[in-house]
């Protein structure tokens, strides 16, 4: 019985000791990390595609007395996350007849400043001829600030002379601007500038413009056609401009202008100061508009102008009602003899009661110019003067 038991275990043994071991089990191979550049420098004539090639290996793109050849952008469209923009010296663009833009700029959490002394120099005189882009010369677009999501900011930028429209601001969520000078204020001089658009904003989302100076010859800010929400511009002063616009807005797919905000901002020496642009024969909205503590001087046309019979042009249409204008707030508005004796106070021209709704208008002052006589459906809480 012994031996018997004996000879069981020892060929259990055998069977153990022959079977297939169990195998190693082998790591998952480590992602490769891509290592940038802490900081890169750029500078001279070849700066600007040296700066683009390396948009997303530098960690902190610095741009030193960049010298941009004509007929290229300055493209930093495709800027890796978190990526720091640092412009010093002077930043210059070659002459060329183009649509330009001469910067762009795009990535989320982009960090874009000026350092101090900066500017970027559109020379804008070279291509000024009083058309702006009606006509004559064709003229680049300056800054298309296209597609920064994601917390990005832009801090102290000085801008000068600008072909035409300085920013262009379009599929933007989550930016902040603050302190960005633009001036364009040559251009006064013989009247050639035009179309100096301080602020353009198409379809964009959580937007803040905080302390801009702009001084320019067309609207200071304009929230145009498209799909707006939560827009503010604040503590700002335009000048030489055509105010503080919403629209026109009208013509697109889409027309949603909701939640924007302007507060504690000064507009002078301007053609308008608060204006809201609905396009003749048009679908969309403008809901939740707000002006708030805007001081008003040197206005030449209009001080407050709200129309829906904008067509090509001021007032030049019959008042549609495709485009409704509610919860509109204006107040706190200063302008005391702030209009030119041949311009206007306050213009509203409303297609019907029922498209001009839910308006709060309290503590506004707003004179010096005549009465218009062919407002329409003005809301009772108003007074077109």
């Amino acid at each position: 019985m012994v031996a018997f038991t004996l000879s069981l275990l020892l060929a259990s043994l055998a069977v153990s000791t022959s079977a297939t071991p169990t195998p190693e089990i082998t790591a998952a191979p480590k992602a490769e990390v891509v290592k940038r550049a802490t900081s890169c420098t750029f500078s001279g004539s070849t700066g600007a595609a040296s700066a683009s090639k390396s948009a997303t290996s530098c960690a902190t793109i610095v741009l030193n007395n960049v010298a941009v050849p004509s007929g290229t952008t300055l493209d930093l469209s495709g800027l890796a996350d978190d990526t720091t923009v640092i412009f010093q010296g002077t930043t210059t663009w070659g002459y060329k007849e183009w649509a330009g833009p001469l910067l762009s700029i795009g990535g989320k959490g982009i960090k874009v400043s000026g350092a101090s002394g900066h500017v970027l120099n559109g020379d804008g005189a070279r291509w000024w001829d009083g058309e702006g882009s009606n006509g004559g010369k064709t003229k680049p677009k300056f800054f298309a600030a296209h597609s920064l999501t994601g917390g990005s900011t832009i801090t102290n930028l000085n801008i000068k002379n600008t072909p035409v429209q300085a920013i262009s601001i379009a599929g933007c969520d989550s930016l902040t601007i603050t302190g960005m000078t633009i001036d364009d204020s040559d251009g006064d001089s013989g009247s050639l500038g035009h179309n100096t658009d301080g602020f353009d904003i198409g379809t964009s989302n959580n937007i803040v413009i905080d302390g801009a100076k702009v001084y320019n010859q067309d609207d200071c800010v304009a929230i145009n056609s498209g799909t707006h929400k939560s827009i503010t511009f604040q503590n700002g002063l335009c000048s030489g401009g055509h105010g503080l616009s919403i629209g026109s807005v009208g013509g697109r797919s889409d027309n949603t202008v909701d939640t924007v905000t302007f507060y504690n901002n000064q507009v002078t020496k301007s053609v308008n100061g608060i204006r809201i642009k609905a396009s003749v024969g048009d679908t969309g909205t403008i809901n939740k508009v707000t002006y708030n503590k805007i001081t008003l001087s040197s206005i030449s046309k209009y001080g407050i102008l709200i129309e829906q019979n904008y067509d090509g042009g001021d007032l030049k249409g019959t008042a549609g009602t495709g485009i409704p204008i509610t919860a509109l707030t204006i107040e706190n508005i200063t302008g005391t003899g702030a209009v030119s004796s041949s311009g206007y106070d306050v213009v509203v021209t409303c297609g019907s009661s029922s498209s001009c709704t839910g308006w709060t208008w309290s503590n506004v002052s707003v004179t010096g110019g005549k009465t218009y006589g062919s407002c329409t459906n003005v809301p009772s809480v108003t007074k077109c003067s």
